[in-house]
Parts: structure tokens; sequence; C-alpha cells
């Protein structure tokens, strides 16, 4: 069994779907709001633990309702909660979520993420050198980010970093990283003064770009490779990339090819947006392996 440790946000989703995205300025009427369990980390956690991995969490969550509500549904979904530290002055993240027109708009308000901090990762330093992989994003400090990647490349641990939502990270950062899987707008943050080609080529095996119902982009130390995705009816998108990013980390930690980690991620991600919310659609390993 893979040993993972995600490193990251723990949210509150608040969910509205409507047929309409307002512009600036406009009302429009909703269908139906939702709040559900988020946040790129927990979604990365729990998408992980129910692909069959031992996941274990590090993250900060308010003594809240809503903190309440995302440890009790880390630990339903068999996530190791022993250092997600509920902490008394600041509230739960959120994410204020709207589906409309086939896709999503986000806003996140960080809340009790902020504090997840270089002496909280510390605290979780032997669960880190213990892992097989550790996944991390960037819904957290920066200087977290740094501090976990120097940690990583210390004890040799793989080390995959999500960059979204997207900002500049620094090349210690990148070198020290493992894996990079930023999206297409992500991609061009990162990497603004070189074409896509161009930064393929400089990160082999390293840098995987999602394109949606596109596929995967990445290069393999001789040539461009673009591994397609699956087909399916989308209800909801949120949450695809978290599922993606998942799958692939524990598909790696097993000692997987690249190839076929990135199929096995792709054909994770594309059943997670056959149901609603960000988890609602996040397959079992029993799912992903028989629709292969």
């Amino acid at each position: 069994m893979a040993k993972i440790c995600v490193i990251g946000s723990c949210s509150m989703d608040l969910v509205v779907t409507s047929n309409k995205r307002p512009h600036a300025g406009e009302t429009v009427l909703g269908e139906q709001f939702s709040t559900v369990p988020g946040g790129k980390g927990a979604n990365q956690a729990v998408a992980a633990a129910r692909l069959g991995a031992e996941v274990t969490m590090v993250g900060c969550v308010g003594d809240d309702f809503y903190g309440t509500a995302i440890m009790d549904n880390l630990k339903k979904n068999r996530v190791f909660t022993a250092n997600v530290e509920p902490v008394t002055h600041v509230e739960s993240g959120t994410a204020h979520i709207i589906l409309a027109e086939g896709d999503n708009s986000i806003i996140v308000v960080k809340g009790a993420n902020d504090l997840v901090t270089p002496a909280l990762v510390e605290r979780a330093l032997e669960n880190i050198k213990g892992s097989d992989m550790v996944l991390i994003q960037q819904e957290i400090p920066e200087e977290t980010v740094s501090y976990v990647s120097e940690i990583c490349h210390k004890f040799n641990v793989p080390m995959l970093l999500n960059p979204a939502p997207a900002r500049p990270i620094s090349e210690t950062i990148i070198n020290n990283a493992t894996y990079l899987t930023p999206n297409e707008h992500e991609c061009a943050i990162l990497f603004s003064e070189m074409s896509t080609a161009e930064a393929l080529r400089k990160y082999p095996n390293k840098l995987f770009i999602t394109e949606g119902s596109n596929g995967v982009r990445y290069y393999d130390g001789k040539q461009e490779v673009l591994v397609p995705t699956y087909k399916v009816n989308a209800i909801d998108t949120t949450g695809a990339g978290d599922t993606f990013n998942a799958a692939f980390a524990v598909a790696l930690a097993e000692g997987k090819s690249i190839r076929t980690s990135v199929k096995f991620a792709n054909r994770a991600a594309s059943l997670s947006v056959t149901k609603f919310g960000a988890q609602g659609g996040m397959p079992t390993r029993v799912e992903v392996e028989v629709s292969l």
C-alpha cells in the first residue's frame, strides 16, 4: 500500500448551481445551493485514500462548525488526521463556487489554511520521511511550500507539486520537486519567458501539463507525449484536477511507469466529473481499474 502525505488546504465548499454565470453588477437566479467538504489538500487526500493509499493529512481548520465537518469527512474517508490542527482564532477556509455553463468559477478564502506553516510541517516530519510521495499545492503559504520542498529533497522523498492557484515559484522549488502538474494557465505563469514546448523540454518527465478534455502533455526525454483523456458526460468539473493529482501520485508511488500513471490518473479524473461536488465523484480503486 502506497504511503501518501498530503500537505495543504482543508476548506468547506459553498456551491451554487445556475444556468448562467453573472456578469459584474448582474443578479441571476440559482438552481441549487450545497455545502460540501473541499480544499485542494483535503480533496487530494480523500481521492488518494479512495484509490487505496494510506494517507496522512497535514493542515489546519478553524475551531468551528465547518472545521468539525471537515475533520469528520476526512476520518470517514480513512485519512489520518493527527496532523490536522484546529485553531481557535481564525475561521476555517471556504471556497465559493459557481457551477454554470458547463464549468466552474471559484473564489477561495484561505482562513486557517494560512496557518499551515513550516512549524506545523516540522511536527509532521516523521510522517513525511516515511512517505512514498508527498503531495502539496498552493492554497497555503509560499514559505511552507518552499520548506517542504527542502525537506523532501534532503530526505529523498518524492514530491508532487500541483502549483494551483497559480503564482510564480522559485527555481529552487522547481528543482526540488520531483513532479509538477500545472494546467495550461498555471504553466504560462510559471514559465512566462518560454513557450510550452521549451518548458517541457527543459523539465523532461517532471513537467506534466493538464489540458482539460484534451489530456495531459509531457516530454519523455525524446519526444513530446500527449496522453488523451476519457470522454464522459461531465456534471461537475470541480475537483477533477485534484483527483488527477492524487491518482497520479498513488500510481507513481506504487512504482507504475509514467505513461501508465498518467493514464490511470486521467481515468480517475474523468470519472470524478460525472457526479456533483469536488469529492462526490472521486472514484474508488475498483471503479478506476474496471473502466481502464
